[in-house]
């Protein structure tokens, strides 16, 4: 078994209203939703590499930092927060935010596109807690055994970058060898979503789509009209864009030229300058099969106040049913 410490997912979800995670969604996630998020009594997220340069991204943590002390000192309790960043090799500014993830200090750090050993060390020198997203049991397996305190298992139907898997089986079988935390994502977008996530076995719930039309994000209105419009049909996965597999809007990739040859072939990887002009991703909007439960632009706070009236109506409606 994983030598993961079994008590952060209770430390972690003790101040929520809602165990739900606001995926950190590259393009498209802010401050402003990081903080919007954990006010409203979820885990707030934020990809590093949203931020153009370092000194950006210091400025943004600084915000973060001085927000929630403030709101803290107001005497609320703010969900905790993640920061989610690119351990692959290509991605060129890594050691520099690696050194800031030990200033600030979040709670989460989560590793994408490699392995969790590259920040281990560093943020469980300040307390915090290593997440790795992964997407298949191979990669599970790997970053069970580097000592991840937990797992994101990236599921068929999420967003952004995505899996193959089922839920359903995936979050089973992570149990049979991994006793620390499982957050699951794919498509999940609703309350009942995540009572039954639960239900398979996941401590936390990843949640990105239906959080991309409110207004704190920084999308553009044409990305807000598509996400509000679409439904499951109008989402696609392909690796022709960043060159790992991908959850986009099609009527993004059709305007960008995409046809049906170019979106079944496959991109070559590369991270390093991730806002450059030539990066494929610039005009694409990505988004995943829970799309359709986006009918507005409502703010964050509406968005989770919504998603813990539906979870504790469901969880209600369901502890009647079994008394019955």
């Amino acid at each position: 078994m994983s030598p993961a410490t079994p008590t952060t997912a209770s430390r972690l979800r003790q101040p929520l209203k809602l165990p739900v995670i606001v995926a950190p969604m590259f393009l498209v996630s802010t401050p402003k939703l990081l903080l919007e998020s954990c006010k409203a009594g979820l885990i707030g997220s934020l990809p590093t590499q949203n931020a153009r340069t370092t000194a950006q991204l210091r400025q943004w943590f600084d915000e973060i930092r001085d927000e929630l002390a403030a709101f803290r000192a107001a005497g609320h309790t703010p969900g905790g927060w993640a920061a989610s960043v690119l351990v692959h090799n290509s991605y060129d500014r890594f050691p520099e935010e690696l050194e800031m993830l030990q200033e600030y200090r979040p709670d989460i750090v989560v590793t994408a596109l490699g392995s969790p050993k590259r920040v281990l060390d560093q943020v469980h020198g300040y307390g915090g807690a290593v997440f790795a997203d992964v997407m298949s049991l191979e990669h599970a397996r790997k970053a069970a055994d580097a000592g991840a305190d937990g797992l994101v298992l990236v599921c068929h139907g999420a967003g952004g970058h995505t899996g193959a898997n089922s839920a359903f089986a995936f979050v089973s079988e992570v149990r049979r060898f991994f006793n620390g935390t499982i957050v699951v994502g794919g498509a999940i977008s609703d309350g009942r979503g995540v009572l039954a996530a639960e239900v398979l076995g996941a401590d936390l719930v990843y949640m990105g789509t239906r959080f991309i039309a409110c207004p704190e994000t920084m999308i553009n209105d044409d990305y807000r009209r598509m996400m509000i419009t679409a439904n499951m049909d109008g989402v696609v996965a392909t690796k022709s864009v960043t060159g790992v597999q991908c959850s986009w809007l099609k009527e993004s990739l059709v305007a960008a030229g995409f046809d049906d040859t170019r979106i079944a072939s496959t991109a070559k990887i590369d991270f390093s300058d991730v806002h450059g002009e030539l990066k494929p991703w610039k005009n694409i909007y990505g988004a995943g099969q829970g799309v359709g439960q986006v009918d507005r632009a409502a703010t964050t706070a509406e968005v989770a106040a919504q998603l813990i009236d539906e979870y504790q109506s469901v969880a209600a409606s369901f502890a009647t049913r079994f008394r019955a």
